[in-house]
């Protein structure tokens, strides 16, 4: 792998990654862009004890272009895009639009006792376009490009994780007009945070209980639960297993883990990083296959789940890929209503069993 860092037209970072050692990357951006003026602030909500940010900013970001002025494309025949090269393997760069910027600073407490605290929504979000082809998805890539992609989310987790300020990097993609891209490459980001995401706290408080009451770490017993019920294992190799958990919150839900357990992708071992391709590509492979040569493409969220950095209980967390689709049948959504929307609780119409043994019938040949 090449790594090439260049600055766009109005500074933000963008870094190529490269199968090809002896690949240039010298073109200038073209675009007469002014410097990226962000507004993120983080404010703290006392009831939910968490941190919500407010980007004003953000309104106005690119929203479904038409294919042939996709800013994620390469910049070919005078047009000129988010990316200058005429062609690439992979592509991160900052994100024009960012739900986090700058660096971190002091928190103000406002309002009667105190209680409207905010500070800067420090941190960084970056795209990441996994291919320069437009028309094709994760799922088409090789598993050297599936390789690379995961090269690349790695060094980018080392990266981010050592800016000041920064408590958590989650490298996710969202795939389909139903989850809410306004993009169609194939593409994902990374959101670098300024605080450890409440998702993450509760898994960290359930771990913390869960070694007081056994002396053992909760996700390896989870996995070695789920390992040997096997009826929830979608598939499985040397390094890693999948499998849809006992409570699913999603139709189609599954968590893939390394069976070694690791805080985040930096942890990986090359035999890890090597069958990660082949395992991944055929569980996105099973998604889109779900509901029939008739339907669409499989809307999903690919979300990694990574220990927070500079914290004791890091030690405790375990690096899993969570993979979930909205679509709960043919032509139809699961729709965060009122239980899921008002009261966290969700409510799932396909029992995991039944889930898991979909997933495994449309297995490729």
């Amino acid at each position: 792998m090449k790594k090439t860092s260049r600055q766009l037209a109005d500074g933000r970072e963008i870094v190529y990654f490269d199968l090809r050692g002896d690949t240039p990357r010298e073109a200038v951006d073209q675009r007469p862009l002014e410097a990226t003026v962000t507004a993120s602030r983080i404010r703290y909500d006392p009831l939910r004890a968490e941190w919500v940010a407010v980007t004003a900013h953000r309104q106005g970001r690119t929203y479904h272009p038409p294919a042939d002025e996709c800013p994620l494309c390469p910049s070919r025949g005078g047009r000129h895009s988010e990316i200058p090269e005429s062609d690439y393997d992979v592509a991160v760069f900052e994100n024009r639009f960012p739900s986090f910027a700058g660096d971190p600073g002091p928190p103000r407490a406002e309002g009667a006792y105190g209680l409207f605290a905010q500070r800067p929504g420090a941190g960084r979000c970056e795209v990441v376009c996994f291919t320069s082809d437009h028309d094709s998805s994760f799922a088409d890539l090789s598993e050297q490009q599936a390789r690379l992609v995961l090269d690349a989310w790695t060094d980018r987790t080392a990266e981010l994780s050592r800016l000041p300020g920064v408590r958590q990097v989650f490298c996710f993609e969202n795939r389909g007009a139903e989850i809410g891209v306004t993009l169609g490459h194939p593409h994902g980001q990374i959101y670098a945070y300024p605080f450890t995401t409440p998702r993450t706290e509760r898994m960290l408080a359930a771990l913390a209980a869960h070694r007081e009451r056994t002396g053992r770490n909760l996700f390896e017993d989870v996995v070695e639960a789920e390992v040997t019920a096997g009826e929830r294992v979608v598939l499985s190799g040397e390094h890693w297993v999948a499998f849809v958990p006992h409570a699913a919150h999603w139709p189609y839900e599954v968590h893939l883990h390394p069976r070694r357990r690791v805080a985040d992708l930096t942890e990986l071992t090359e035999a890890e990083r090597a069958e990660f391709p082949r395992i991944y590509l055929e569980l996105l492979r099973r998604f889109d296959r779900l509901f029939g040569p008739d339907e669409p493409p499989t809307p999903y969220i690919a979300a990694w789940h990574q220990a927070p950095a500079g914290v004791v209980e890091r030690a405790e967390f375990a690096l899993h890929l969570e993979v979930f689709t909205i679509r709960r049948t043919s032509g139809k959504l699961k729709f965060l209503a009122g239980s899921e929307s008002g009261m966290n609780v969700f409510i799932n119409d396909v029992p995991p069993e039944t889930a898991a043994q979909r997933l495994r019938e449309v297995a490729s040949e």
